[in-house]
């Protein structure tokens, strides 16, 4: 599809989807980088995304130098991109003592400040960070850097340095035109809606029964999984690997009594997965998704949900991951999504997600109660939430795709699997289809 007809297309979705949701237009900026004091809304409005194959470059984000007059008593601090952003950036921002001689001292010289930045698509190009201060002597210069890089940009200068000098103006604060995070809202038409009690599953799956294997078999070598996708009926495994218990459906991930053998391989763990492949009820173009879910945290879990194309992989969207087998990840409190794209079987890009919950969106626990992940796929943008806050969105590169949704925890750990809990648990399932729906 070409870049004039997507565009058209694009145009006639988004009025259907915004009339469905009750919402209006996004406004349009002229072409080129927009001041920096202004929103960016539409500036991806022209890009070809040449079949989901193509994304647009990140940002790079840096943090200002600043002057300052001795004796103020508070600085804005700069955080500036190079360019509009195609997804949400997120950084954390903590101030550091200058160097000696003549650096200014935390509780001495400024109040220390561990924050953070968030950048959302349409957000305006500068936004200021406010650090206190309690009066810095002529010349005195200290620090505010990324700690820990950004998610969702490239680093262009990690550190700005705020100094006194004599004669400096009051610095300005940015923070107007920022868009707050959005709150999941249901919209469009209940397509599907799990019942725990009357859930079905089998090795193909059905219109009715999820099936119990990803589209292309039992196992998934390419990403380095020690697991193999057990069906209850097919696999002997010390507990089920699918079932319903106390009225909640669970997935689990386990250590095998017995290795099982299977197209030539002994497979020493067991991994669970339930698609939606054959469920027609579960296949949305535009619309959205969400899950309430217990994660497991058990070292070597890979639980995920997720959606795929009925037409083959790529594109994909990943609405949650949790990645058990990376040593710094933090079930309570990390979340990861992302974008694949690409055609043929080939990945091109990624647009990936991995930040701490807890400290930009105050959301914790995700391993040790029930949470809300949904997605919300709309013609321009894909937005995740989580307890129904925005906790990310990106350019929608795929126009035209029909999704369906998987579940599933996987397994990607050497040895001894054991230890905290290898299941994840479903209470909630719903599916909502919008206007627009190509490919259905």
């Amino acid at each position: 599809m070409g870049a004039a007809v997507r565009r058209q297309v694009q145009a006639v979705l988004l009025g259907l989807w915004l009339v469905a949701c009750g919402a209006s237009g996004t406004s349009s900026n002229a072409a080129g980088d927009p001041p920096p004091g202004q929103r960016t809304d539409g500036a991806f409005a022209d890009f070809d995304f040449a079949g989901g194959t193509a994304f647009p470059p990140r940002a790079r984000v840096r943090i200002g130098d600043v002057a300052v007059a001795p004796g103020a008593r508070e600085v804005h601090v700069p955080v500036t991109l190079d360019r509009p952003t195609p997804n949400t950036v997120h950084a954390r921002v903590l101030t550091r003592n200058g160097r000696l001689p003549g650096g200014a001292i935390e509780g001495r010289h400024f109040e220390r400040l561990d924050g953070v930045v968030v950048f959302r698509p349409g957000d305006p190009l500068v936004q200021t960070v406010r650090v206190s201060l309690r009066g810095m002597p002529e010349g005195a210069r200290f620090e505010l850097h990324f700690p820990e890089g950004v998610d969702g940009a490239h680093v262009a200068d990690p550190r700005g340095q705020i100094r006194a000098v004599e004669g400096a103006p009051p610095t300005v604060a940015r923070t107007a035109d920022f868009r707050e995070p959005r709150r999941f809202a249901a919209s469009g038409t209940p397509a599907y809606r799990l019942n725990p009690a009357r859930a079905r599953w089998s090795d193909g799956g059905g219109p009715e029964a999820f099936s119990t294997r990803l589209p292309h078999g039992r196992t998934q070598p390419g990403n380095a999984e020690t697991g193999l996708y057990l069906d209850p009926d097919r696999h002997a495994a010390p507990r089920a690997p699918i079932a319903v218990e106390e009225g909640v459906l669970v997935l689990r991930s386990q250590e095998l009594d017995r290795p099982i053998r299977h197209e030539g391989e002994m497979w020493r763990h067991g991994a669970a997965v339930l698609t939606g492949e054959k469920m027609p009820a579960t296949h949305v173009a535009y619309g959205q998704y969400e899950w309430e879910a217990k994660m497991p945290d058990r070292r070597g879990a890979w639980p995920a949900l997720w959606l795929l194309p009925t037409r083959g992989w790529p594109p994909e969207i990943d609405v949650y991951e949790g990645f058990g087998d990376s040593p710094d990840w933090n079930f309570a409190r990390d979340i990861s999504a992302n974008l694949h794209g690409g055609a043929d079987g080939k990945r091109r890009f990624t647009v990936p997600l991995r930040i701490d919950a807890r400290r930009f969106y105050a959301i914790s626990g995700m391993s040790d109660g029930y949470h809300r992940y949904a997605v919300d796929i709309a013609p321009d943008f894909i937005t995740w939430f989580v307890d129904g806050t925005e906790v990310y969105q990106a350019v929608n590169p795929f126009a035209g795709v029909t999704w369906f949704p998987l579940m599933n925890v996987a397994v990607k750990h050497e040895g001894a699997f054991t230890g905290g809990s290898g299941a994840m648990r479903i209470r909630a399932f719903t599916v909502w289809r919008g206007a627009g729906q190509l490919g259905q």
